[in-house]
């Protein structure tokens, strides 16, 4: 396993406890971030275009990636020619996703303990995703997380998603927190780019789904990590 490294910096080794140094506040992607589901919203893609007649193109992801619920709907009927509305369409997500996001979805390896860590140092926390409300609950329910966060915003709060630096900048004044005080934890390029252009210093989380754009990801944010182990297994050592 690569050790987390600092964009082109030579820094090659930083613990929770040095990245968390100064910092107010700590904010998290969800899926893929937070939680393991991307594998999910691929599989409801192939399944829900297939209701239409289409077949699930490869350049899908890559061309929603970062927009909120309501763009990405938006997106399947221009694109689709889906003839249901825009709710219609959020709605069929919800419910294909609901029952995966209760019973399919488990933290990324380490982030309980990061999150205990987060709570044990008196900084604050928050999620900024694209995805939709009723998805969120669900998973924040199921895992038994929700106490570790004092805000929750998804990205149809906000009048742009990601790569748009609104969410995060919501959060952050939310939690009462300056842009240069948050740590942002995200897995995709427009994520990445919405904490930078927020003024925030962002962790690169890998994840089997954005794998092929890790160079990218690794070029965009000041940090990259295998997992949230690596860096509790940073403190340790030092």
């Amino acid at each position: 396993m690569e050790s987390l490294q600092a964009g082109d910096a030579k820094e090659t080794h930083v613990s929770a406890s040095s990245l968390l140094q100064g910092r107010k506040a700590v904010l998290f992607d969800l899926d893929g971030t937070l939680v393991d589901s991307m594998w999910m919203w691929k599989a409801i893609d192939i399944e829900y275009l297939g209701r239409f007649g289409h077949s699930c193109p490869e350049d899908l992801q890559k061309a929603i990636e970062g927009m909120s619920f309501s763009e990405t709907a938006v997106y399947f009927k221009e694109r689709f020619q889906i003839p249901d509305s825009i709710e219609e369409i959020k709605e069929a997500w919800v419910q294909m996703s609901l029952e995966k996001y209760r019973s399919q979805v488990p933290l990324k390896q380490g982030a309980l303990e990061f999150l205990a860590l987060i709570r044990e140092r008196g900084l604050k926390a928050g999620i900024a995703t694209s995805n939709g409300a009723a998805m969120v609950d669900a998973v924040l329910t199921s895992l038994n997380i929700r106490d570790y966060f004092q805000n929750v915003t998804t990205a149809c709060e906000v009048a742009a998603g990601k790569p748009a630096p609104d969410i995060y900048l919501k959060v952050a004044k939310e939690l009462q927190a300056e842009p240069s005080e948050c740590l942002v934890f995200e897995d995709v390029p427009a994520g990445i780019l919405a904490g930078k252009r927020a003024g925030m210093t962002v962790v690169a989380v890998e994840d089997d789904f954005s794998r092929e754009m890790r160079q990218e990801k690794e070029e965009l944010a000041d940090y990259f990590i295998e997992d949230y182990l690596e860096l509790l297994k940073a403190d340790g050592a030092e």
